[in-house]
């Protein structure tokens, strides 16, 4: 076991979620509150899913709908990260292009069995990474089209379509999206040892399993991370996803 689960553990996990709260705060870095409020929200929904996963993976039906359960929250966060306007639903689109591909080539394929104990962790994994990519992808376009407004319309004086005078802008700050996963997977194994790899030696498998479970880990990760920045990307292009107020879109 890698950590016990008792009273020092609880302590612990105090004391580290204080010091965040409390260096976020002393910095003026502004995400003070939401820190300790992620703190507290990710304990009690750990407990909940530690409960509830032990019977889920046992009926297909309830593995299903803790799949869409898990789909569904990840869009939401996404949108609202994204923009407080009605479009933010759009953020399923990256997701879904990102997630589903891979998720049904590993099923057709056999390397992931159809098993909740296998399934869930894995789409876990994978829709997390859509998620983070969708987040970053959506938020650097976005600010980018804002803050190089004059550059767009240029663009459209010189005769660019709408599209492609937003890509110009748009597309080389998505594209840093990837960036995180791709540093993961160039010095995985010389500076981290990620969280696969140490399960997988943890619950008995040999350092080869454990490394080829990883590789699959990261390989699928940057699929469905570039997949689902291009998604993202061409959707704040088009205008599907943006931050116009409600009251000005509706009017449009």
């Amino acid at each position: 076991m890698l950590l016990p689960v008792n009273v020092t553990l609880g302590a612990v996990l105090a004391v580290l979620l204080a010091a965040a709260v409390a260096v976020a705060a002393l910095a003026h870095l502004g995400h003070a509150r939401a820190i300790a409020l992620a703190g507290l929200r990710a304990a009690l929904q750990l407990a909940a899913v530690s409960y509830l996963i032990g019977w889920v993976v046992r009926s297909a039906p309830w593995l299903l709908c803790f799949l869409v359960l898990m789909f569904a929250v990840a869009v939401r966060t996404a949108g609202r990260r994204l923009t407080q306007n009605r479009t933010w639903w759009w953020a399923a689109a990256p997701l879904a292009a990102g997630v589903v591909p891979v998720v049904g080539a590993l099923l057709l394929t056999g390397l992931v069995p159809p098993r909740g104990v296998t399934l869930i962790p894995v789409a876990g994994i994978l829709i997390g990474g859509a998620l983070t990519a969708t987040v970053l992808g959506g938020r650097r376009a976005l600010d980018e089209l804002e803050t190089r407004h004059g550059e767009v319309e240029a663009g459209l004086a010189l005769g660019l379509p709408d599209r492609e005078a937003r890509m110009e802008v748009a597309r080389p700050a998505a594209s840093d999206a990837l960036l995180p996963g791709l540093d993961q997977t160039r010095t995985v194994g010389l500076v981290t040892l990620p969280g696969a790899f140490v399960g997988m030696l943890l619950g008995g498998a040999s350092p080869v399993q454990a490394g080829a479970v990883q590789l699959f880990v990261l390989v699928a990760l940057l699929a469905v991370q570039a997949s689902a920045v291009a998604v993202v990307l061409e959707l704040v292009a088009r205008g599907r996803l943006h931050r116009v107020p409600l009251a000005t879109a509706e009017g449009e």
